[in-house]
């Protein structure tokens, strides 16, 4: 992008990290969001759903988990979104313990479960 004389800013990012979520390359996800700080970008909770969820489906629940436990230090707070997204990571996977961990946050969080968030949970206990 730079190359283009495009200055890419958070909504270029989250665009370009919510296709490559569509697209299954969760690798190219993270390496975006990795490289936000550099372009002057600050990622937000868009930026970290949808590199949460390029990981759930890439089946790699210890990358979207890890991604939710930064967002406080980026000054973010998790949405249900964003729960929900880590929620299915764990349910793709079958870690049921974590997702279970993940809907009892939920409310300490000051957010309420929703349907999403229940048939996760349910769906990883099944695996």
């Amino acid at each position: 992008m730079p190359d283009a004389r495009v200055v890419p800013d958070a909504i270029t990012y989250n665009a370009a990290i919510s296709a490559c979520e569509k697209g299954g390359q969760w690798q190219l996800a993270l390496a975006l969001l990795s490289l936000m700080p550099d372009a002057k970008a600050a990622p937000d909770q868009i930026t970290y759903s949808a590199s949460i969820s390029a990981c759930q489906k890439g089946g790699r629940w210890q990358f979207a988990l890890h991604l939710l436990r930064l967002m406080p230090d980026a000054e973010l707070v998790p949405d249900e979104i964003t729960y929900n997204a880590a929620i299915s990571a764990c349910e793709k996977t079958g870690q049921w313990q974590s997702a279970l961990r993940l809907l009892d946050d939920i409310p300490g969080a000051q957010l309420l479960p929703d349907a999403i968030s229940y048939n996760a949970a349910i769906s990883a206990c099944e695996k």
